[in-house]
Formats: C-alpha cells, sequence, structure tokens
C-alpha cells in the first residue's frame, strides 16, 4: 500500500489534463491522415516485381508487404517513374520512408534493408546476332541499351560514366527490347524475369522470336528497400529487416515470378 501521504499528492490533479492532452494529439494525428501503423514506400512500374494491376503488386512488393505485415504494420506503395520515385523517398516533406526495389550502390542518402530477393541481370541480344563477351571490357565491343537511372554493375556503370562504354539510354526496359528486335542496338541491360513477362505481352507480339538473353549473365543482383538515412529510416530498416526473418521471402517472391 503506498504511504497515505502519496495518495494525496497534488500530482493525481494533472491526470485528467494530460489524458486530454494525449486524446488531443491522436485526433490531430487522425484528422491530419497519420496512421502510426502505415507505412508508405515509393516504387516503380517494374513488373514483374512491382506495379499497380499485378497480383499483390508485383513480387517484390508481396515480400515487403508480408514483412512489414509479420510485424504489426501495413504497407502502402504509391507507384511513379523511376527518377521521381527516388527523389520523392529522399525529400524530407513527403510522407515516403524509402523506395523499391533498388540494387545496393554506395550512397549517403539512403540506408539498404537486408535482401528480399534475388534479381538475375542480363544481356538482351538479337538471336541472329549474339554477342561474344568474357569480361565486361569486353562489351566495349558492342553498343548497349540501359534504362535511364537504373543502377546496373559498378564496373559497367562506371565504364558508361567515363565514356568507355558505348551506351544508349532509354526510358524502359520494353524500349530496349523493341531496339535490339530492331537491330538498332547490340544489346541490353536487363533483368531476366522483367524480360520474360514483358515478352508475353501483346504489345511485344512478334518481337520474343527475335531476340534472347545472352548465354552469360552480368550479375545476381540483391534487391533491397533504401530507407532514408535519418533516424526513422534506420527505424523503419530495423523493422522490415526483423519481418524478413519471420517470413519466407524466397517463396513468396518465386510465387510471383514468371517461369
Amino acid at each position: 500500500m503506498l504511504p497515505r501521504r502519496l495518495l494525496s499528492s497534488p500530482m493525481h490533479l494533472f491526470r485528467p489534463m494530460w489524458l486530454v492532452l494525449i486524446l488531443s494529439l491522436a485526433g490531430f494525428g487522425v484528422a491530419n491522415g497519420v496512421n502510426a501503423t502505415v507505412v508508405r514506400l515509393t516504387s516503380l512500374n517494374w513488373p514483374p516485381y512491382s506495379g499497380q494491376g499485378l497480383p499483390s503488386e508485383g513480387a517484390a512488393v508481396a515480400v515487403a508487404k508480408a514483412a512489414f505485415a509479420a510485424m504489426g504494420y501495413q504497407l502502402e506503395v504509391d507507384f511513379y517513374p523511376w527518377s521521381r520515385a527516388v527523389k520523392l523517398a529522399h525529400q524530407s516533406n513527403t510522407p515516403y520512408v524509402g523506395y523499391f526495389p533498388e540494387y545496393y550502390f554506395d550512397t549517403v542518402q539512403f540506408v539498404f534493408s537486408h535482401p528480399m530477393g534475388m534479381s538475375p541481370l542480363g544481356l538482351l541480344e538479337h538471336k541472329s546476332r549474339p554477342i561474344s563477351w568474357v569480361s565486361v571490357k569486353d562489351l566495349r565491343n558492342y553498343r548497349l541499351g540501359v534504362v535511364q537511372d537504373y543502377v546496373n554493375t559498378e564496373e559497367l556503370d562506371r565504364a558508361i560514366a567515363d565514356d568507355l562504354q558505348p551506351a544508349e539510354q532509354v526510358t524502359s526496359d520494353e524500349f530496349n527490347i523493341k531496339k535490339v528486335a530492331a537491330g538498332r542496338i547490340d544489346a541490353a541491360v536487363i533483368d531476366v524475369y522483367v524480360m520474360r513477362y514483358l515478352l508475353k505481352q501483346s504489345r511485344l507480339q512478334g518481337v520474343a522470336d527475335k531476340v534472347q538473353i545472352n548465354s552469360q549473365l552480368l550479375a545476381n543482383k540483391n534487391l533491397y528497400i533504401a530507407f532514408k538515412n535519418t533516424p526513422e529510416g534506420h527505424r523503419w530498416q530495423a523493422i522490415f529487416n526483423e519481418g524478413l526473418q519471420r517470413i519466407d521471402a524466397a517463396e513468396i517472391m518465386a510465387d510471383h515470378l514468371p517461369e
């Protein structure tokens, strides 16, 4: 039993005031659309990994939603062109705590989650004109197609930036597929599952029999969520990483990828 003098302490008179303040703050959050159980990320339309209209909004989104759900959070994803998705995730005046799916790269703006899946990165080529290469330096004999602002491999991106690797930038993988099929470029950097998905689309009928993936992959790349390099971003990074440990990410990813 507490001493009587504590029971008569005037501190209990402040409890109603604190209760009113807490309820007021809660009401303010609801009125302003703030929901502590919701986390928001940006992404792009990059099927089969992410995109509006895909089952579960894509393979990577399915994994991310499951990981956050395992921790009691609901993930909401807004889709933008890639450059805008990255920019919005970095800005401090947006509701987004990060963006995905991304390959790892050196940056001070973002911190990366544990890997959420794998992306086999290859070279799309014309069936009648396959390219031959052993090292990335050998690719300098060919003109490659890359997607603007995509991270490829460190060595290849550095060669392109230094004007050592002939390359043309486009805004989507679909454009690169068409350019390879038409013989306008020698090859294009593309994820194997992205290629398989796109070649099944009716708008690319007549193209699938002209192109193929080169027998040698550029890399098997891990996929990550890039969180803001802020205390809030680090908190969500830790939450997501813990959630990944509670699910079978590989199985979820495989269920949403084309064969």
